[in-house]
């Protein structure tokens, strides 16, 4: 066997791990002036008073999470601050937040059922006020509230809560991957009123600086020389050209790696980057569908098979396959559109007045194999 053949039992991989999207990094490369800002809004709640509120914004795979979970690690040894990271694809209504936030302070779940939330809310500020402690909620992808139309709401009780219970501390990073969204206009005048953040920008990383992110993977992740430079290169600019985001690349070294071991090989070449890259590519898409419901998906699965028509069109196979009426069919088609997982365009129809034109943003195949 030559010796650029990996035996049965060896791998490229040090630690797959690394490539993991929850992955987070020791060193934490071109983000310091975003850092010093959170930190700036957070010490407040080191000294036992209520820090300031941060609207964190920016496009996908720009560092935001990583950032805030980065933050929390730091305000772990901090005796009196209590931190909880809130997922809002997976937790977009008021409800789910805080139940999210109960569990996080106790440790446990609330029952499931048959508490209100008046008391939920209750016995999270009753614990806050009784241990002195400073509760700082992340709301991450918090644009799926704004979807649900649950942001507002959730945003109030958060703000508000000093006033439900004298004493209760609470401070919120609001992080948004949403571009198009313009978070405070978008809430209601009484929220706007009580919420005035300190605003991170958090830009698209630039080739140099994706290089330099992605060697500190390659060499955590993967044995000496199974990544080269000139294969760094082809990920980062691969990265780059799907929009900067971070993920991509994380993604396309995983699979580039995993396509090297099934050539047996102990080094990725080009042509792995290249066949990874296809898959790797549709990250967004992946990830935005695992958050979808079950009618949501069957909507995109529908309009694959009839791209390009009017939603009175698609309306009927969709109602057949689901039995749901027109206004969640409506409701679908906003969030999606929102998402940016389809175009609604309206378009005038020949004495039918106004209409939308629906289409895929995403190529039918890609997206059927993924609703799989």
């Amino acid at each position: 066997m030559s010796g650029d053949m990996l035996g049965w039992d060896e791998s490229v991989f040090r630690d797959e791990t690394v490539f993991d999207f929850e992955y987070v990094p020791e060193t934490f490369q071109h983000r310091g002036e975003q850092m010093e800002t959170l930190k700036y809004a957070l010490r407040p709640a080191v000294r036992g008073s209520r820090p300031l509120n941060v609207l964190a914004r920016g496009p996908p795979g720009t560092g935001k999470t990583t950032a805030v979970q980065k933050l929390f690690d730091e305000l772990a040894g901090v005796s009196d601050v209590q931190t909880v990271r809130v997922n809002c694809q997976v937790d977009a209504t008021r409800y789910s937040v805080f139940s999210r936030i109960f569990e996080g302070l106790f440790d446990y779940e609330p029952p499931t059922s048959g508490i209100s939330f008046k008391k939920l809310f209750g016995q999270i500020t009753e614990r806050l006020v009784e241990d002195d402690e400073v509760l700082v909620v992340a709301l991450d992808d918090v644009n799926y509230l704004f979807y649900e139309n649950e942001a507002s709401e959730t945003l109030y009780s958060l703000l508000r809560a000093h006033e439900a219970q004298s004493g209760a501390k609470i401070g919120v990073i609001v992080v948004s991957s949403d571009l198009d969204l313009d978070v405070i206009a978008d809430l209601d005048g009484r929220v706007q009123s009580v919420f005035r953040p300190e605003e991170v920008y958090f830009n698209t990383y630039g080739e140099r600086e994706i290089v330099d992110i992605l060697r500190e993977r390659v060499e955590r992740g993967f044995v000496e020389g199974a990544v080269g430079p000139r294969i760094l290169d082809a990920v980062a600019e691969r990265t780059a050209d799907s929009g900067g985001d971070l993920r991509v690349g994380i993604d396309l070294l995983r699979r580039a790696g995993l396509n090297a071991e099934m050539r047996g090989s102990t080094e990725v070449s080009v042509e792995d980057v290249e066949k990874a890259y296809e898959k790797a590519k549709h990250v967004h898409l992946s990830r935005h569908l695992r958050g979808l419901s079950e009618s949501e998906q069957a909507f995109l699965r529908t309009l694959a098979e009839h791209d390009g028509k009017r939603a009175g069109d698609v309306y009927d196979p969709f109602h057949d396959t689901t039995d749901l009426g027109y206004t969640r069919y409506s409701e679908i088609i906003n969030k999606l559109d929102q998402l940016g997982l389809i175009d609604a365009e309206y378009a005038e129809v020949e004495g039918r007045g106004r209409s939308r034109e629906l289409s895929l943003s995403y190529d039918a195949e890609a997206v059927l194999e993924r609703l799989e």
